[in-house]
């Protein structure tokens, strides 16, 4: 590298935008170096990895050069591939074989192209291509076409690649792990693990996290607690993210305290991890702690950590510190940043203002995509907005080209099923281009059972007959409807069919945070002091609400109708949100907010008592259900009681 060559160098580096770039490439044309293969080059390079949105540059750079070499077109693939456009890196490689011969490099790029864009025919010639130049034994070559066969699927096609390879290295020995456990193969991922002459780091991180992805947490807690002796921080951030996946909340919990006791630093990864885990949990104290941590380490800037700390204040139920966030966020707002507020205020019946946001987001410059939409249409549904989810709904078939998939059909169903219009969501159903599914038919199900429409709803039960599928859910929504209506012999009829199948109804349990512990309750259970200390409360609390607020317990349909009304009473009363939100009341401080997390939709009763509850004891609560939000204050819930 000549003088000329080290100072163009150096002012490149300097370079942090598109601007500058074309600044310093105008000097080196008017200084006569443009003809310089390494200038140019590093240009390219610069362009194609450091600069973003500079790729169409960088591509015009290597066509205007005379003779590009195969540096200029190795660098232009590479930046392709790793875009969002992965199928111009393969252009780009076929004019490369036009005018040179391309070398492990540009094979190792294109393949993994081919990779991201999962086409396995194009893949596949790649292949053959590399055998005839001799290249396919290549260790590096080989490697990423070991990578590319279980991207594709063809984990047989991986091994035969593998097994060929002349004494493979470690980092062939963990891409053939990978490509196991990307295929689902646990078993062989172990085997390939204890046939390993070498391991590293990374082969332990990598079984860890196909054991997470498999579902296998006692394996991974085997393999992290017992076997690994050295442990990064992609190790903790793995079995937290793990966890979290799996809904091992508190496992989660308590490896995120343990690794602050150890002394190490969360990462980017464990972050948006143990605050996804918050906001699964509705864990809003822990994620406030979390949020001063964050700021203290000075995450705050990045747009990851900021959308994961959105999203655990918009499911903790506190919408003002999710806008907050929002507001506050560093640089422009991301398109994930935008559909994550649009969905907190959906979830929690703001269908007004999402719809503001939304409008916003469009000034903005940012173009809604699918999940946009799917968080609108919900937000639509919430809020009985039904004119507006069918307007928005042709908005983005019509003008923005998104094809509807079926969580959008689902929420149409939705839609109409929540506004009492029933016929028209059976009329949208079998209308619809795609055939419904079993969630799709559910959720005109759930309708059914919101606005008891037995006969609908029998017809609604023959079609997911047809499906063959043997939920107990649709069973007891069933069950539910007959009860409303009176109607026992098929309550009873029902019921002996879920008894017959061996269908089990689902538990509901719920969670509550106490102190920055997660407790959580489980409907009828007794045995544990924090449910007696639970009870006792709650006993307490429905006598208080029977005196003072005339309370009388909706049974009809949540429980059968041939046991005693005394009985009915207590079933109802078992249920795990009572449970919690006594709990709540007696270990939280006046004036404390009560937040619970349910995983079944609240029942009608239960609603009634959490009203009530607010009311008497002038008490704010916030219950997550599986479906919305439920804002509890003087009487009244946020939901309007339709939900």
């Amino acid at each position: 590298m000549n003088n000329i060559e080290s100072l163009y160098l150096t002012l490149l580096k300097r370079c942090k935008s598109l601007k500058s770039i074309n600044q310093l490439h105008s000097h080196i044309i008017k200084s006569g170096h443009i003809s310089n293969s390494f200038i140019t080059g590093n240009i390219i390079l610069h362009c194609a990895t450091l600069i973003s949105n500079a790729l169409h540059y960088a591509q015009s750079l290597l066509h205007h050069f005379p003779n590009p070499d195969a540096f200029m077109y190795n660098t232009l693939i590479r930046g392709f591939t790793d875009s969002d456009h992965p199928h111009k890196s393969l252009t780009t490689f076929i004019d490369m074989r036009r005018n040179i011969q391309p070398d492990s490099f540009s094979f190792a790029f294109v393949l993994k192209a081919a990779a991201n864009i999962q086409c396995c025919d194009t893949g596949i010639q790649l292949h053959s291509q590399a055998v005839v130049c001799g290249l396919d034994t290549h260790l590096y070559v080989g490697t990423t076409l070991v990578s590319m066969y279980a991207e594709c699927g063809l984990i047989d096609c991986a091994r035969k690649v593998f097994d060929e390879m002349f004494q493979p290295n470690i980092v062939a020995w963990n891409a053939m792990i990978t490509a196991c456990l990307r295929c689902c193969d646990v078993n062989g991922a172990e085997r390939l693990y204890q046939q390993m002459p070498v391991k590293d780091l990374v082969s332990d991180n990598i079984m860890l996290d196909g054991y997470m992805k498999a579902g296998e947490i006692h394996l991974a807690k085997k393999l992290f607690f017992k076997e690994m002796r050295v442990k990064d921080d992609v190790s903790w951030s793995t079995m937290i993210v793990g966890f979290s996946h799996n809904g091992c909340l508190k496992d989660a919990f308590d490896l995120f305290i343990q690794l602050h006791r150890v002394g190490l630093k969360p990462n980017e990864v464990s972050l948006t991890g143990i605050l996804s885990v918050c906001a699964q949990a509705g864990a809003f104290e822990f994620g406030k702690i979390l949020h001063c941590y964050i700021e203290k380490l000075g995450f705050v800037w990045i747009r990851s950590v900021n959308n994961a700390l959105l999203d655990t204040y918009s499911k903790c139920g506190n919408v003002n510190m999710a806008r907050l966030v929002f507001e506050r966020m560093p640089g422009k707002k991301s398109i994930v940043s935008w559909t994550t507020m649009v969905a907190g205020l959906a979830m929690q019946g703001y269908g007004e203002e999402a719809l503001k946001l939304f409008h916003q987001m469009e000034e903005s410059g940012i173009k809604p995509d699918g999940v946009t939409f799917i968080s609108i249409l919900y937000a639509c549904s919430h809020a009985g907005l039904i004119k507006e989810g069918c307007r928005y709904f042709e908005i983005m078939k019509n003008k923005h080209n998104i094809e509807p998939s079926f969580e959008h059909y689902g929420c149409m169903v939705d839609l109409y099923g929540r506004g009492g219009e029933l016929q028209k969501a059976y009329d949208f159903i079998t209308q619809m281009p795609i055939r419904a599914n079993a969630v799709i038919w559910r959720t005109l199900l759930g309708a059914c059972s919101i606005h008891g429409n037995v006969e609908l709803a029998e017809e609604v039960q023959k079609r997911l007959a047809e499906l063959d599928l043997n939920d107990s859910g649709d069973h007891v929504l069933l069950s539910n409807i007959y009860a409303f209506a009176g109607k026992w012999k098929d309550v009873v009829s029902v019921r002996k069919s879920m008894h017959s199948q061996q269908l089990m109804k689902n538990p509901g349990w719920s969670m509550i945070e106490v102190d920055k512990i997660m407790y959580s309750f489980v409907a009828g259970e007794k045995d544990c002091e924090i449910t007696k200390e639970a009870y006792t409360k709650l006993k307490e609390i429905m006598l208080k609400i029977r005196v003072e607020g005339g309370y009388k317990p909706e049974v009809t349909g949540s429980v059968l109708h041939d046991i005693e009304d005394e009985e009915k009473e207590d079933s109802v009363a078992m249920h795990s949100e009572k449970l919690a939100l006594a709990f709540g009341m007696s270990r939280l401080c006046n004036g404390s907010a009560i937040r619970i997390v349910k995983n079944l939709r609240v029942c009608n009763d239960c609603h009634s008592v959490m009203k009530l509850v607010s009311k008497i004891f002038k008490l704010e609560i916030v219950l997550r259900d599986r479906s919305r939000f439920h804002s509890f204050k003087d009487g009244i819930c946020s939901c309007r009681d339709y939900w």
